[in-house]
C-alpha cells in the first residue's frame, strides 16, 4: 500500500502559485494563453494520418472538446471518463474514498489523475486500431524491419497519447492559475467557435428544397431561402435561430435563481450574511458526465461496427447516423425538423418514441450524475455545514450545532440537486430535439460555463479593486 501511495503522491503535476492570491490580470493571462494553445493544436493535423473515419462525429467532437484529425482528437474524453468510473465505483461502495479528510482527497486527485492517463493510452490504441484513425496505406513496405503500416499507427498513437497529456495538463493549468477549469473552458470555446460558423457560415451547404445551394450559416441561408421564396428551409432556419435563443434565455434564467440561507457571525452580534444555493445546484457537471457517456457509447458503437460486432446498433453508411440498437434510441432526431418538412405531425410514431427515450436518458442521467457530483465534490450537506461552522456561521434561532445545521441544509441541498439535474436534462434535450444551432446539450454547457466564468471573473475584480472586500471573503 506504500509503494501506491507513493506512486500517487509522486505523479507529475502543475505546481501551484507560491502567493496565496493570484491577481486578476494573472489568471486572465493563463487562461487566455491556454486558449489559444488549444486552438492551435486544433489546427494541428497528425503526421501520417490517412483515413478519418471520426470526422463525422460533429456532436463527439464539440462534447469532448476535440477536433478529430488533430493533435487534441482525444479532447476532454479522457478525463471526463475517469471521472465517471471513479464516481460510480466510488458512489456504489466498490472504492471508499475518504474526502472528508485531506489525504483522502489528494488519493482521489491521484487515482482520478493516474485512470486519466491510463484512458488516454487506451483511447489512443483504440481509435487508431480499430480504424477510426488510420494512417496511409503503404502496408507492405518495411522500415527497419517493420512494415511502414505499423509504423504509422505507432506514430499516430504517440501523437495522440501526447496530445491527450497536454490537455491533461492544461486543464490543471487553469484550474490553478486561471479561471474555472480547463475542461469547461475547452468545451466553451469548442461550442462557441461551432455556433458562430453555423451561424455566419458564407460557404456553399445543402441544397434546399427550391433546388438551389444554401449557405452552411442558418442566418445566411435564412436570407437566401427568403429570396427565393423556399418559406420550408426559412422556417428552419428560423427555428433553429429562435431555439438556440430561448436555450440561451432558460439557462441563465436558471442559472441565476437561488436560495439564500440567512447566516450570522457567532461573535460579531448583528452582522451575518446570505449563504447562497443555486437552484442549478451542481452546475454543468451532470451534463458533461452524461453527454461524454452518451458520445463514447456512439464512439464505441461505430468501432464494434466497423470490427464487425455492432453490439451496440449500427450506422448508415450513407448518412452516418445510428439506425439501429442501443445507439440508435439514445440518439436525438430531428423532430422538430421534420415535422417541418413534411408539413404535419404525424411523422411516425418510432420518432417520438426515440425523442422520449431520449429525453428519458438525458433526464435521468443528468440527476443520476448530480447525486453522484454532490457525494464526491464535497458539496453534500455535511460538508456545507463543517465549512460554515469552521467559519463560525451559524443560521439564527438555531442551536450551533453541526448536526443541526445539516438536517436544516438537506432540506434544500437534496432537492436543488435532483431538480437542477432533471432541469438542465430537459433543456439540453429539448434544445436537442428542436434542432438549435450545434448540439443543445453543448449551447447549454457554454451558457453555463460562461456565466460561471463571469461571476468568478467579476468575483475577482471586485476584490482587486477593493481590499476590506477580500478580507471579507477570506483573502490575504
Amino acid at each position: 500500500m506504500s509503494v501506491w501511495n507513493t506512486i500517487l503522491m509522486n505523479l507529475p503535476e502543475v505546481a501551484r502559485p507560491t502567493q496565496k492570491r493570484l491577481s486578476f490580470k494573472e489568471k486572465l493571462k493563463w487562461t487566455l494563453l491556454i486558449l489559444v494553445i488549444f486552438y492551435v493544436l486544433g489546427l494541428m493535423p497528425l503526421f501520417g494520418l490517412g483515413t478519418n473515419a471520426l470526422q463525422q462525429f460533429e456532436f463527439l467532437s464539440i462534447i469532448l472538446a476535440a477536433n478529430f484529425g488533430s493533435v487534441v482528437s482525444l479532447g476532454i474524453g479522457p478525463i471526463v471518463t475517469a471521472s465517471i468510473v471513479l464516481q460510480l465505483l466510488n458512489g456504489s461502495g466498490i472504492v471508499k474514498f475518504d474526502l472528508t479528510r485531506p489525504e483522502g482527497k489528494r488519493t482521489f486527485q491521484g487515482v482520478q489523475k493516474l485512470l486519466s492517463i491510463f484512458f488516454i493510452l487506451f483511447e489512443s490504441v483504440i481509435y487508431v486500431m480499430m480504424g477510426g484513425l488510420s494512417p496511409d496505406g503503404f502496408a507492405g513496405v518495411i522500415t527497419k524491419g517493420m512494415p511502414l503500416y505499423a509504423t504509422l499507427q505507432l506514430i499516430l498513437i504517440f501523437q495522440l497519447t501526447l496530445g491527450g497529456i497536454m490537455i491533461l495538463f492544461m486543464d490543471e493549468v487553469v484550474s490553478k492559475w486561471g479561471f474555472g477549469s480547463g475542461i469547461s473552458l475547452f468545451i466553451a470555446a469548442g461550442v462557441s467557435q461551432s455556433i458562430i460558423v453555423q451561424t455566419f457560415n458564407w460557404l456553399p451547404g445543402p441544397t434546399g428544397l427550391a433546388g438551389s445551394t444554401y449557405a452552411s450559416g442558418a442566418l445566411i441561408s435564412l436570407f437566401q431561402a427568403l429570396g427565393l421564396g423556399d418559406t420550408t428551409t426559412a422556417f428552419i432556419n428560423i427555428t433553429a435561430i429562435l431555439s438556440t435563443i430561448l436555450v440561451f434565455v432558460m439557462a441563465v434564467y436558471a442559472q441565476a435563481m437561488k436560495v439564500e440561507i440567512p447566516l450570522s457571525f457567532g461573535r460579531i452580534r448583528g452582522h451575518g450574511i446570505r449563504w447562497p444555493l443555486s437552484f442549478i445546484y451542481t452546475s454543468n457537471i451532470p451534463v458533461i458526465l452524461v453527454a461524454a457517456l452518451l458520445a463514447n457509447l456512439q464512439l464505441w458503437g461505430r468501432l464494434l461496427q466497423n470490427l464487425g460486432a455492432p453490439i451496440l446498433g449500427r450506422f448508415s453508411d450513407i448518412s452516418g447516423q445510428p439506425v439501429s440498437g442501443l445507439i440508435y434510441w439514445i440518439n436525438s432526431p430531428p423532430v422538430v425538423k421534420s415535422i417541418i418538412e413534411q408539413g404535419t405531425l404525424f411523422i411516425g410514431s418510432d420518432v417520438y418514441i426515440q425523442a422520449l427515450v431520449y429525453i428519458l436518458f438525458m433526464t435521468l442521467g443528468s440527476v443520476m450524475f448530480s447525486i453522484f457530483w454532490v457525494q464526491t465534490a464535497g458539496m453534500d450537506a455535511k460538508s456545507q455545514a463543517k465549512q460554515m461552522m469552521s467559519s463560525g456561521l451559524h443560521i439564527p434561532g438555531f442551536r450551533r450545532d453541526e448536526r443541526v445545521l445539516e438536517r436544516l441544509l438537506n432540506r434544500y441541498i437534496l432537492p436543488l440537486t435532483v431538480m437542477g439535474g432533471l432541469t438542465v436534462g430537459v433543456l439540453a434535450a429539448t434544445a436537442d430535439l428542436t434542432g438549435a444551432l450545434s448540439r443543445g446539450t453543448g449551447i447549454l454547457l457554454t451558457v453555463m460555463i460562461v456565466y460561471k466564468l463571469y461571476e468568478e471573473i467579476a468575483q475577482q475584480h471586485m476584490m482587486d479593486m477593493n481590499p476590506m472586500m477580500r478580507k471579507f471573503m477570506g483573502g490575504s
